[in-house]
């Protein structure tokens, strides 16, 4: 296994997982307070579930968005 070019394809990933996630969430929030479901002063509670199969890895990260 070659080190940097693990570590370089892993943060690339999870660079990607973070730009996708927010964006996903982001959106879901606005349309949320649009749509009146939401009043912009929750605190969300979040959940990410990483898995990789041919690993046998799940890993589950809990934790709060504050929207004020």
């Amino acid at each position: 296994m070659n080190e940097d070019t693990f570590n370089t394809a892993v943060r690339k990933y999870l660079k990607q997982v973070g730009i996708t996630s927010q964006r996903e969430i982001e959106q879901a929030v606005q349309t949320a307070i649009q749509e009146g479901t939401l009043s912009g002063s929750e605190q969300l509670v979040a959940t990410v579930t990483l898995e990789i199969p041919s690993l046998s890895l799940t890993h589950k990260i809990d934790g709060e968005i504050a929207l004020e």
